[in-house]
């Protein structure tokens, strides 16, 4: 790793958490960023150390902003979808619903309902999903490696908390992620 590291940020996504690494050169203006540890963006030598460097993560235009804060000083912003990333994030809580499911001998599946498709994600890979209304709401089946699993809508009856979600999994109740 380099001692140009300047940045790092957690981007929540459906297929999981991805993390944005930016190196900075203040002398030299090298920009590097990475994606999961994996290179996608690198400048050497540039002459003006501002500027924005775009990229594109799973159907998202990703802009890191470099901006001059004082003398010989940064600041670092990352925008996803033109939103800053802690806007993008709170946007993203309210349209999934994230559980952290520990299942022995599996280990822990990251399960993601997301709300404005009523796409299940597990682990980052979309899983196939069987629908059916019941007289209380809706129940998505769907398994988790060899476990039985279900998310459960229901309404709440008030429009500020809309459809309430619950994760069952061999008839545990699996408490949301905050």
């Amino acid at each position: 790793m380099s001692n140009d590291l300047v940045a790092v940020w957690d981007i929540p996504l459906a297929d999981g958490v991805h993390t944005v690494e930016l190196e900075h050169g203040t002398l030299t203006g090298k920009r590097v960023i990475r994606v999961d540890g994996k290179e996608i963006i690198k400048r050497e030598w540039m002459f003006k150390l501002v500027g924005d460097e775009t990229f594109t993560m799973n159907k998202f235009v990703c802009v890191v902003k470099i901006e001059p804060c004082g003398l010989f000083n940064y600041s670092y912003t990352l925008f996803v979808d033109g939103k800053s990333l802690h806007t993008f994030s709170e946007n993203r809580s309210k349209i999934c619903s994230t559980w952290l499911v520990c299942l022995p001998p599996d280990g822990i599946y990251r399960v993601v309902l997301q709300k404005d498709t009523l796409d299940v994600w597990s682990n980052g890979e979309q899983v196939e999903v069987k629908s059916e209304f019941v007289d209380s709401g809706t129940e998505m089946h769907f398994m988790l490696g060899d476990y039985a699993a279900c998310i459960k809508s229901i309404p709440s009856y008030s429009k500020k908390e809309g459809i309430l979600y619950t994760l069952i999994v061999n008839d545990d109740i699996i408490e949301p992620e905050a």
